[in-house]
């Protein structure tokens, strides 16, 4: 009983050190791209490029909430409109997900947890790039996001806002503005030390995991949190919305994944929920300033989650059998995983951005 009281108590540390490496790995990308990403989001009337700003935006600062939240200010100012901030939303859904596929690089010394985790990581790519290819274009012929996402915030426009406390930033916040002090601002030192911090916290979370899964945690998981799609997804949305970081949610899954707790159809709606949790916060806050064309890019952000859940969701063998051949094609070379992040979320954005832009 002691020995499982202390494998407890050091796996609360370890997720201590690995939320902290999250929100240090964040910090260090802000430093590096956040004025870059603010010129980028103010330069576009073209919705492709658009599309490729939010990614890439995300990518750089490591949060679609960021992004979002720039995005709808912009839309207030009037420096861009509805029409121009929803390609940059969709966008900024794809760029969001690089944060877990990076925690899962952390597992790929381990072949097979690597395996589990990079396809927990990229399922969640496989169904924002899809939900992408799909609503798109049907948005771009049609405006349905605009016009739905326009009525809603007219009909919400006088109802107010919540302002919720985020726990998960008040635990991390003083030890990254301790870090970030102690490295007089230096993005680089910040990012050595974040990835430092995300390999040796999700080594020994694995292990931990491991060991305590010969007791009740695993049932735990399996028979109560994630026994069925519709208690995993509604689980997403709420830890979601209390640590209001999609990213963070997403890439706690991930070393689940890889300790081989939860299956790769466990975590997909999992992730999906999360996708809708992310956009909650965002509402609430835009509904606070009862600013029409605020409410209605964070609605767009929340219906195009809602509605790409709806149209895949029919066909969702189809992420998962991408996500897991992608994860068999990556454990064979361990170039395959770094190759597919810089490409998808910085190299193929900033290439196109360039040349339509």
């Amino acid at each position: 009983m002691k020995r499982i009281a202390l494998r407890l108590l050091l796996l609360f540390v370890l997720l201590y050190l690995f939320f902290v490496s999250i929100s240090l790995m964040s910090a260090s990308f802000k430093l590096f791209g956040k004025d870059f990403a603010q010129q980028l989001l103010a330069t576009t009337a073209n919705p492709f490029v658009g599309l490729l700003i939010g990614i890439l935006a995300t990518s750089l600062v490591q949060s679609s909430s960021t992004t979002t939240s720039m995005t709808v200010a912009l839309v207030a100012s009037g420096a861009i409109d509805i029409n121009g901030a929803i390609p940059i939303i969709m966008g900024a859904n794809v760029g969001t997900s690089v944060t877990n596929t990076l925690v899962s690089i952390a597992q790929i010394s381990r072949a097979e947890e690597f395996k589990r985790a990079f396809a927990a990581a990229t399922v969640h790519d496989c169904f924002n790039l899809l939900a992408v290819a799909i609503l798109f274009p049907l948005h771009l012929l049609t405006n349905f996001l605009g016009i739905a996402s326009n009525y809603m915030a007219v009909s919400f426009q006088n109802l107010g806002g919540v302002n919720f406390f985020n726990p998960l930033k008040a635990i991390t916040s003083p030890a990254v503005k301790m870090i970030q002090a102690l490295t007089l601002d230096s993005g680089v030192i910040m990012l050595v030390l974040a990835l430092i911090f995300l390999f040796v916290s999700l080594r020994y979370i694995v292990v931990n995991l491991k060991a305590l899964i010969i007791g009740k945690v695993e049932a735990f998981f399996n028979e109560t949190l994630f026994k069925n799609p519709v208690r995993a997804l509604i689980l997403g949305v709420i830890l979601t919305v209390m640590v209001q970081s999609s990213s963070i949610t997403t890439s706690l899954a991930v070393p689940l994944a890889g300790a081989g707790i939860l299956t790769l159809r466990q975590i997909f709606p999992f992730t999906l929920g999360a996708n809708i949790g992310t956009t909650i916060t965002a509402m609430l806050a835009a509904l606070v300033t009862s600013n029409v064309t605020s409410i209605a890019a964070a609605f767009a952000h929340f219906l195009f989650n809602v509605f790409g859940i709806a149209v895949i969701w029919p066909f969702r063998n189809l992420p998962l059998r991408f996500a897991e051949k992608l994860a068999e094609f990556a454990i064979r070379s361990r170039a395959v995983p770094i190759i597919y992040i810089i490409l998808i979320f910085f190299l193929i954005p900033t290439f196109f951005i360039f040349i339509f832009g």
